[in-house]
């Protein structure tokens, strides 16, 4: 049952970007249950550009743990601490993240505050943070799970024919135009662990079966190193630009398809609702919401998710004829 007191809430989501990613969609559900609530966001800093750019979110606020956890800086404790408890205090805190520095951090933001119990994250402890709780499996597809905990805190549903009509998460931008004729692919060729890259090798196969339009999409030094080499060996790839996480969305929108690691800018397909390939090893499709466009091939390995096995390299067993076929009954 909706709650008529609840005016202002905030959202606790800290990182990923990938976890930001399928964690935003709430956005639009809560602001069609609660049309005139504020919401609030607290996250890293530099995910605040593409949140605050969401038109749900009222206010970003910033939290550097980040950077405390690097620099070992205990005026940055302060200092991260001090700004938590000047900000108002909260109708009600949503920890969509589930660990204890997320935990904490709510526990600064209001009184009444709500997350997931403790059979239901990997750290149990945050539960102690919270006044109510919701229980859902940890191995639950994590859009699902991320949807449930809102909507149970929040007193409403939100089911799979909502999720599958969704608009897009984030703004589309026309900022990228592409006269070809030919279908215009992205490609993702980054992760945060090299066991879940799929191999370069096996990237400009993909490209050399399709001869579509590709743009190689790299996020580091070392991205921009194997994008230039798929590049290289492909006349039909080319270099896509050094991107904002901003500008990220709006190249994303501008495509047809994007094939792509389990990593952010692959999420971002799937909410800006373009046709998706996700390529799987060493994590499972939980990762991702399967749409009649959005799908994932996972290589033959098996995944505890309670211990992801980061030396699992499987990812280089999926066939290039795997992928191409499924391109093509998506285009």
């Amino acid at each position: 049952m909706k709650d008529i007191n609840i005016r202002n809430i905030a959202i606790v989501r800290l990182s990923a970007l990938g976890d930001i990613v399928n964690s935003a969609v709430v956005l639009q559900f809560i602001k069609k249950f609660y049309p005139d609530v504020q919401v609030t966001w607290i996250t890293e800093e530099i995910f605040a550009p593409i949140l605050s750019h969401i038109k749900e979110i009222d206010r970003v606020e910033i939290i550097n743990l980040k950077k405390l956890k690097k620099e070992k800086s205990f005026s940055l404790l302060l200092s991260n601490i001090s700004k938590l408890k000047t900000l108002d205090k909260f109708d009600l805190v949503i920890d969509m993240q589930g660990l204890l520095k997320s935990a904490l951090v709510s526990k600064f933001l209001g009184s009444k505050r709500h997350g997931f119990d403790k059979n239901s994250t990997r750290e149990s402890l945050a539960s102690l943070f919270y006044t109510t709780s919701s229980a859902i499996s940890y191995k639950s597809n994590v859009v699902k799970r991320n949807c449930f905990v809102v909507a149970d805190a929040l007193g409403f549903e939100i089911t799979e024919s909502m999720l599958l009509a969704k608009k897009a998460v984030f703004p589309i931008n026309k900022t990228f135009i592409h006269k070809s004729e030919k279908k215009q692919i992205a490609f993702v060729i980054g992760a945060s662990w090299s066991s879940k890259i799929y191999p370069k090798e096996l990237v400009v196969e993909v490209i050399e079966q399709l001869q579509e339009d590709f743009h190689i999409i790299w996020g580091n030094e070392e991205e921009r190193l194997s994008a230039e080499w798929i590049c290289e060996h492909s006349s039909f790839a080319t270099l896509a630009p050094k991107l904002t996480l901003c500008e990220l969305t709006d190249f994303i929108s501008s495509m047809d398809l994007l094939i792509g690691n389990d990593t952010g800018p692959t999420h971002i397909a799937w909410a800006q609702n373009i046709s998706s390939i996700t390529l799987l090893g060493p994590t499972t499709s939980r990762m991702i919401y399967r749409t009649p466009k959005n799908i994932g091939i996972k290589s033959p390995s098996e995944v505890n998710i309670l211990k992801i096995n980061k030396n699992d390299f499987s990812i280089k067993e999926i066939t290039p004829e795997e992928i191409t076929t499924q391109v093509k009954a998506l285009l």
